[in-house]
């Protein structure tokens, strides 16, 4: 299964500039733990960075920083890993894994963001196929109990 039909499709962006504060107030609003930082709030939106409520906590927070004087430019990670939404989902564990990230922003072939995955997300699924795999177990031992009887 390709990952772009895994990912969560409305994200919470913030352009560049946006103070840590208002980053902070955007992942309340929406009940998320990021925001994929953009160069733009506009169409076509290119991640450049993304800011994680950890990266708040630790950065700003903890060093008593004020965070409606700091941008998420200043804390975002630069280096930070996407995903084609073509990709598979085990190549998007092993690139997760790899980076030690929760979250993974998923691109299009020409770089425009269409969503994120998280780790939650690739555990439900996962959760779910082994569930199927417990029915498909029971299923065949109940059908081998029922022929040999």
């Amino acid at each position: 299964m390709p990952v772009g039909e895994l990912c969560t499709r409305q994200t919470v962006v913030a352009p560049r500039g946006t103070s840590v504060q208002n980053a902070a107030k955007l992942m309340r609003r929406y009940h998320v733990g990021d925001v994929i930082v953009t160069d733009q709030a506009k169409a076509d939106l290119k991640p450049v960075g993304i800011v994680t409520d950890r990266d708040i906590v630790l950065e700003v927070l903890a060093q008593g920083l004020d965070p409606s004087g700091i941008s998420v430019d200043d804390i975002m990670n630069q280096d930070f890993a996407v995903a084609q939404e073509q990709d598979g989902l085990f190549e998007t564990m092993e690139k997760m894994r790899s980076k030690g990230v929760r979250r993974l922003p998923i691109v299009s072939a020409n770089g425009v963001l269409v969503g994120i995955v998280t780790i939650d997300d690739l555990i439900e699924l996962l959760a779910e196929e082994l569930g199927a795999l417990a029915k498909l177990i029971s299923r065949e031992q109940k059908r081998e109990l029922e022929l040999r009887s």
